[in-house]
């Protein structure tokens, strides 16, 4: 089989989107633990500390305890609007509190909110329990899900946070969860934005102090044990682009949130996601052989983003490389190589490459003729 690579950065240039690039100064030098900033359509990290320091995640563990729900509600096994009844274990656990009584039915999304707004152990446990019978087999799906994901430095041992040996994660694991959270199930993201959560006349309100200062943050979870100290991750969307930062470790409710909002500064100021190409964008036609079309057009998969000091696009080069040359038949959708991303002669992203339109075969005198052509011009070359 014969690759061909066709570069195609041409068609970022020729967009008119050069221009001068700017300096970045070195980021912020935070008072936390470890900390790490993302950008969340990408996935590249723009600044971290200590990122791979295994560290107790405190309440920050009910992000997967939701995901999971929301995973069980997306595959049908839970409704929202399940009924729950509260056992005597989630009733009894401390601290911070839903204040569901012993025997109450309460709604699965219900309990959502109570989980994301208040941060209430007794719905974590409310939760799990419906899902998995226990808390205990609750974990080990959190694990599992974890895994899955690729949370390499991750072990969970309930849903709620609550301190235990070996319940541990790293800020890299919890911002790979928050942008997972993010894409995977926006149909509940909007919960984590809402300021408060009145149950049964119990008004509290959002612990993200983010919400009320910056427009532009959306979410995501605070966390706090004395052997955590003060965590947030938080999340917000600034003229197209969405960053997640995670601040563990810090020594009080401000400074986990004025800190959060150096990280969330700095990024915005001196980055932006480009976006190279959207989705079914065609690239380049190839020819097909033996095929009623003698063409097809050549697109990408899914949207391609790129992180990029603002002003960088013109150390932007992509190259789309095709396995081998085509044959009818083909199918619209069908994988024949891949697009590379190149930014200042590092790979940044790949992409499949898939045909754009279905290609019918040909009569058997337009493959003979075909195939007597492909074989001249491959004996010359």
């Amino acid at each position: 089989m014969i690759t061909r690579i066709i570069a195609c950065s041409f068609l970022l240039l020729c967009a008119g989107l050069v221009q001068a690039q700017s300096l970045i100064p070195a980021p912020p030098q935070l008072t936390a633990i470890s900390y790490l900033l993302m950008d969340a359509n990408t996935g590249q990290i723009l600044v971290e500390h200590e990122p791979d320091k295994q560290i107790p995640p405190a309440s920050l563990t009910k992000m997967m305890t939701v995901y999971i729900v929301s995973e069980e509600i997306l595959k049908g096994s839970v409704k929202e609007d399940d009924l729950v009844r509260i056992s005597e274990k989630a009733w009894r656990k401390g601290g911070s509190k839903m204040f569901v009584k012993v025997g109450d039915q309460v709604s699965v999304i219900d309990l959502m909110r109570g989980v994301i707004i208040q941060s209430g152990n007794d719905a974590s446990i409310a939760l799990a329990e419906h899902v998995s019978g226990s808390e205990e087999v609750f974990a080990e799906v959190m694990n599992q899900q974890a895994e899955l994901l690729g949370m390499e430095n991750t072990h969970f041992v309930n849903s709620t946070g609550w301190p235990e040996d070996g319940h541990l994660t790293t800020a890299r694991d919890l911002g790979i969860l928050a942008r997972a959270l993010i894409a995977d199930h926006p149909e509940h993201y909007d919960i984590y934005s809402e300021k408060y959560f009145n149950y049964s006349g119990i008004n509290q309100p959002n612990r993200n102090r983010l919400l009320w200062r910056d427009a532009s943050v959306d979410g995501i979870k605070t966390g706090h044990t004395e052997e955590a100290g003060y965590c947030l991750v938080a999340s917000a969307m600034k003229r197209g682009m969405r960053l997640i930062a995670i601040v563990v470790g810090t020594d009080s409710d401000e400074k986990r949130a004025s800190e959060t909002q150096k990280l969330l500064a700095y990024g915005f100021r001196y980055y932006q996601t480009h976006k190279v190409y959207g989705q079914g964008e065609v690239l380049q036609t190839e020819r097909v052989w033996g095929g009623k079309k003698p063409r097809v057009g050549i697109a990408v998969e899914k949207d391609v983003f790129v992180t990029i000091p603002r002003g960088g696009e013109e150390g932007i080069k992509a190259d789309l490389i095709v396995d081998g040359e085509l044959e009818a038949p083909i199918q619209k959708g069908q994988p024949v190589g891949k697009v590379v991303v190149i930014l200042d002669g590092e790979t940044v992203s790949e992409v499949k490459a898939v045909t754009a339109d279905d290609v019918e075969r040909a009569g058997i005198f337009k493959r003979l003729w075909d195939a007597i052509k492909r074989f001249v011009i491959g004996f010359f070359n």
